[in-house]
């Protein structure tokens, strides 16, 4: 994704949003120390208030991180011809701008890769052919280990819910059919920014994800941001020796609206390229997605239509990134959870 004029850059990104600047930036995010004996605790209070905090101390060698990033670079560094061998994205595989198949695009190229080995994807066998070994053994290396360490994330939160059984989370993100997956973002410098009017290049548009639980780690480039409760966008300031966690909308409906997805957007820099990686747990395909018995209050109703992960899933890729997703199986009576 190179581009040598600032005419030709314009043009190349004249189909992507652009948004107002945030000079703001939220010293509020909520910390969590996975070796604290109060985590449980401080997880659900991060993830009733926001929807994200950031976990330190969390176990993940820091060299898995370096190499999967030093490896992740040398791919998005190849020639054009060679990564688009690896796609069209189907969903896996190279992307570059497109984001879906709905009209979304943004200043970024990705690959998206399959966490489940019983399911195999021709352009992911492509990324690996095309690439060195070393490759292949930073992604699984890494995505081992933060699998690990998420399900050790869901079952504190479990316990700090008070959900029975507490791997009720954490069973679905292990189950052999989990419909997990893993994607790598790049987001080259952006020198002609300037030329925008002081806007801000959408890198990756606002959205929430779909899934169970997210789990984000980046080089330290600026430009991931949060949705507030107040509609107010805040930038998020990076830390490459931490993860970012994110509540999906899958925990939102599971736990009856009491979690809440959070909406985030990654913004575009002038001078310097963002690599970010993200692991998104999900449940096999056909688990039914309803809110779980043990946090339902006596005479409490559901705020949602029972469906399955499988329904969720084809809806989201129906619609536009920044659409509320939700809002389709939401009750119409007796109370709806809102955007």
């Amino acid at each position: 994704m190179v581009v040598h004029s600032q005419s030709a850059a314009l043009d190349h990104c004249s189909l992507i949003k652009t948004c107002k600047p945030t000079t703001s930036v939220f010293k509020g995010i909520p910390v969590v120390d996975l070796r604290d004996p109060e985590a449980k605790n401080l997880i659900v209070k991060a993830c009733e208030e926001y929807g994200f905090f950031k976990l330190v101390n969390h176990g993940v060698p820091m060299e898995f991180f370096t190499r999967l990033e030093a490896e992740a670079l040398k791919f998005f560094n190849l020639p054009q011809s060679y990564k688009d061998k690896a796609g069209p994205p189907d969903p896996f595989g190279y992307g570059f701008k497109k984001i879906g198949s709905n009209g979304d695009v943004g200043w970024v190229e990705y690959l998206l890769l399959n966490t489940n080995p019983q399911i195999t994807s021709l352009n992911s066998l492509t990324v690996f052919r095309e690439t060195p070994e070393i490759f292949r053994s930073a992604v699984n290396d890494y995505i081992q280990a933060v699998k690990r360490m998420t399900f050790e994330v869901v079952e504190l939160l479990a316990d700090g819910l008070k959900i029975e059984p507490r791997d009720a989370l954490s069973r679905l993100l292990r189950d052999e059919k989990s419909d997990s997956c893993f994607r790598l973002n790049h987001y080259p410098p952006c020198p002609e920014l300037q030329a925008l009017g002081g806007r801000n290049l959408i890198g990756f548009g606002e959205h929430t994800d779909p899934q169970i639980i997210s789990v984000l780690r980046s080089n330290n480039t600026s430009g991931l941001q949060i949705c507030l409760r107040d509609k107010t966008w805040v930038s998020v300031p990076p830390d490459q020796t931490s993860f970012f966690i994110n509540v999906g909308d899958a925990l939102q409906v599971m736990t009856n609206g009491r979690l809440r997805s959070v909406r985030h957007r990654v913004l575009a820099e002038s001078m310097r390229s963002r690599v970010s990686m993200i692991y998104f747990g999900g449940p096999p395909l056909s688990e039914k997605i309803a809110p779980l018995a043990s946090l339902m209050a006596k005479g409490e109703e559901s705020l949602y239509e029972e469906f399955t992960w499988w329904e969720y899933k084809t809806s989201a890729y129906k619609s536009r990134l920044g659409d509320y997703r939700l809002g389709l199986f939401e009750k119409k009576t007796g109370g709806a959870a809102g955007q």
